[in-house]
């Protein structure tokens, strides 16, 4: 078939097909801008198809945002046809690069992740549901590192939190249970999509894989329960988030606010603008402590800064820019070393012992927050109650590990005791008891945040090196 012909583009090639559109890759003749022309011949279009495109179409006037397909313009075009001018991404979709590498590891699996949370966390706060996520909606562009983008708003709707719909919309494979078994269902079916998008990349297909929608609809209807294939293995943080958002009821599924807030995609820490400012204002209160000699605060300021930085760092694509960023961050590295050992080194004056050594070390951990901070009595108040002094031990031990530098235990430890003490803490009644174990809370929280900072610099050598000579995320 001959490609169409168009005054203010040139038509290259067809790049895809949908269920009511062409998409073409063009070329605009007056600045020689690539872009993507996806075409529609209005005159076979059912009415709720056509009231679909105005939406989309609207809904892509106002939807700005970096992992989003930016619409650039639209027109009408030798009768029926109307062509939609959107952003090209060069690198295909996740569906093609999921099949050519079989399957994604975990790290690349969490940088697609993060960033499809940002552009949900986006829509969420303009009440857009997209009611279509799946991989070959997800776009990926090269330039400046490989990001994703998301595509094909044909599907979506304004719906608010709280709104329900009872219309079948979306692809089966990733249609959320409420929808595909025709019941009332809200904004949370897009979370169950990214659910089914998340166990693709991790294993190479789908969970409820099938080759008739009658199979797939049996599958769905029994509840059948979603497991990792055998032999496959994720961090907790990972299988966490994955269990959460594939739950059948969507009651039981993990919610718009823990989804951004969860552990594994970190979004406190993604490379944005936003948190570059953070990491800056972090390393100049830092810098303040450090002039003024309070050490153990400047340590654990450029610790959490360097948190922010780090993935920064890794998803800069000038390498001007990236060398400079990378020197700072080799001098805040460097610096909060010295700091610590000054820390130490002021808290061990003339002790040559090892173990009392390690524990000036744990002292230290507790004097970060406060320096008269009475852990021994919290202690004794808490043997009446196991959980309390069990998640008090497990903190005790979180802290023997910090000291001897065996950063991943400590954070593993960390997370376990607070786990724990949290709990107890939101049963605890008001009292002299409550308001220490709060105490000790917020001093292992910041501890947790500073041992996953010396985490970060730890590993970063490495990671940079790798990073010189191929993104992690390159296209082979």
């Amino acid at each position: 078939m001959a490609l169409p012909i168009l005054d203010d583009y040139t038509i290259i090639e067809k790049i895809g097909t949908g269920s009511y559109a062409t998409v073409y890759k063009a070329v605009k003749k007056d600045n020689r801008s690539v872009v993507a022309l996806k075409c529609v011949d209005s005159s076979t279009l059912s009415k709720s198809a056509i009231d679909n495109l105005i939406t989309e179409i609207n809904l892509l006037k106002v939807l700005k945002h970096e992992h989003i397909v930016e619409m650039k313009d639209f027109f009408g075009a030798k009768g029926s046809r109307i062509y939609i001018v959107m952003e090209y991404c060069d690198a295909g979709d996740l569906s093609t690069f999921i099949k050519r590498k079989h399957k994604l590891p975990e790290k690349v699996c969490h940088k697609f992740l993060q960033q499809l949370a940002l552009a949900l966390k986006y829509l969420r706060s303009n009440n857009v549901c997209h009611m279509d996520l799946k991989p070959q909606n997800l776009l990926l562009i090269r330039k400046p590192t490989l990001r994703l983008k998301v595509g094909d708003f044909g599907f979506a709707q304004y719906l608010s939190t709280d709104e329900h719909k009872f219309a079948i919309r979306g692809s089966p494979l990733y249609m959320a249970p409420e929808i595909l078994l025709r019941r009332e269902y809200d904004a949370r079916v897009d979370l169950w999509s990214v659910g089914v998008i998340m166990y693709e990349c991790l294993f190479g297909k789908a969970p409820y894989s099938s080759n008739t929608l009658e199979e797939l609809a049996e599958k769905i209807k029994s509840c059948r329960p979603i497991e990792i294939p055998k032999g496959s293995h994720v961090s907790n943080e990972c299988n966490d988030l994955l269990q959460s958002l594939l739950k059948h009821d969507p009651e039981e599924r993990i919610s718009f606010d823990n989804f951004f807030a969860h552990e594994f995609l970190d979004l406190e820490h993604a490379p944005t603008q936003e948190n570059y400012e953070k990491a800056v204002a972090l390393i100049q209160c830092g810098v303040k402590e450090d002039m003024e000699k309070n050490y153990q605060q400047a340590f654990q300021l450029y610790c959490n800064a360097l948190r922010y930085f780090i993935p920064i760092l890794m998803d800069e694509s000038d390498q001007q820019k990236k060398r400079h960023l990378r020197l700072r961050i080799n001098e805040y590295i460097n610096r909060a070393d010295k700091l610590k050992q000054l820390c130490v080194d002021k808290s061990t004056t003339n002790e040559d012992n090892h173990q009392l050594l390690k524990e000036h070390k744990q002292l230290l951990i507790r004097q970060q927050s406060t320096n008269s901070f009475p852990y021994a009595e919290l202690r004794s108040l808490s043997k009446s109650t196991f959980d309390m002094a069990s998640g008090l031990e497990m903190g005790e031990v979180g802290e023997q590990y910090f000291a001897e530098g065996n950063y991943s235990l400590a954070l593993e430890k960390y997370k376990a005791c607070l786990g724990i003490l949290v709990r107890v803490l939101s049963k605890e009644p008001p009292g002299r008891r409550r308001e220490l174990l709060h105490k000790q809370i917020q001093i292992w929280m910041k501890q947790a945040e500073c041992t996953k900072g010396l985490l970060a610099t730890k590993d970063m050598q490495e990671t940079i090196k790798s990073a010189e000579t191929s993104d992690q995320c390159r296209l082979s």
